[in-house]
């Protein structure tokens, strides 16, 4: 492990460098000896940074969960980070544009939690069975580390990357729907520019949140009823322009759409 000065500095610089739109160096180039356990420990005390700063967990995020995005990053394995109360919008919203450093958009499923999940031996079936209902949703991406290079230690230190959500659509209970099949067609400026089917995540997006339910576990954490769990991205991460329009049409469960102003 890091020493515990170096988490505690690193876990400063990140939250620094959210207040200030900013990005820092690599960890990885700096402390090549770091660690998975290593890059958890940072984001937990940059978490607690963010608690005793007024903000509140709502729920979690899950990452490089499909080939799609492990290809896109070069990284070979999911990740997970918080969901903080205050980085949540509406279907139609004005998202602020210079409130992040970089803007990505990703198109995910998200969760939410009727019952709590814990681990270490959680399934797709616990998952359904805890499901209140299933909503589309948009991923904003912000990362605080430079993106050239970074693996998923700097990734994961740095709350994986998460920087906001925007939920929409029809919300359906997860035995209404064939969740693999889920399919989504992602514009920016009334262009495509990804499309992608549920599937892609683990081969069913439910095998998300129970890979993030057992991987919790191992950390003395568990997923709690009214959780929003973001499943992972089944698009490549498509980028975003000030003024940009993102529309996603998720087919029979609706569509989502903002801008960036």
């Amino acid at each position: 492990m890091l020493p515990h000065e170096t988490i505690e500095g690193l876990a400063a610089e990140l939250s620094e460098a959210r207040r200030e739109r900013t990005v820092v160096p690599r960890i990885t180039a700096r402390h090549p000896e770091a660690t998975v356990e290593d890059s958890y420990a940072i984001q937990s005390a940059w978490r607690r940074r963010q608690s005793a700063a007024g903000r509140h967990l709502v729920g979690h995020k899950i990452g490089l969960t499909s080939k799609a995005m492990q290809s896109a990053t070069g990284i070979s394995e999911p990740d997970y980070g918080v969901i903080l109360d205050d980085t949540v919008w509406q279907n139609g919203a004005i998202v602020p544009f210079d409130d992040f450093s970089n803007v990505r958009i990703e198109v995910e499923l998200a969760f939410l939690l009727d019952k709590p999940l814990d681990g270490p031996h959680c399934t797709l079936f616990d998952v359904l069975g805890a499901t209140r209902y299933v909503v589309p949703a948009l991923e904003i991406l912000d990362s605080h580390i430079e993106l050239e290079g970074r693996t998923i230690v700097d990734t994961i230190a740095d709350n994986a990357a998460y920087g906001g959500i925007v939920l929409g659509g029809n919300p359906a209970r997860p035995d209404a729907v064939d969740l693999r099949w889920v399919s989504a067609l992602l514009y920016r400026n009334e262009t495509i520019e990804e499309s992608g089917v549920a599937a892609a995540v683990l081969n069913h997006p439910a095998s998300g949140v129970a890979w993030l339910a057992n991987k919790l576990h191992r950390h003395s954490e568990k997923l709690e009823a009214g959780e929003l769990v973001l499943a992972g991205s089944f698009t490549r991460p498509m980028w975003v322009s000030r003024d940009d329009v993102v529309l996603c049409d998720y087919g029979q469960m609706g569509t989502i759409t903002c801008r960036f102003r």
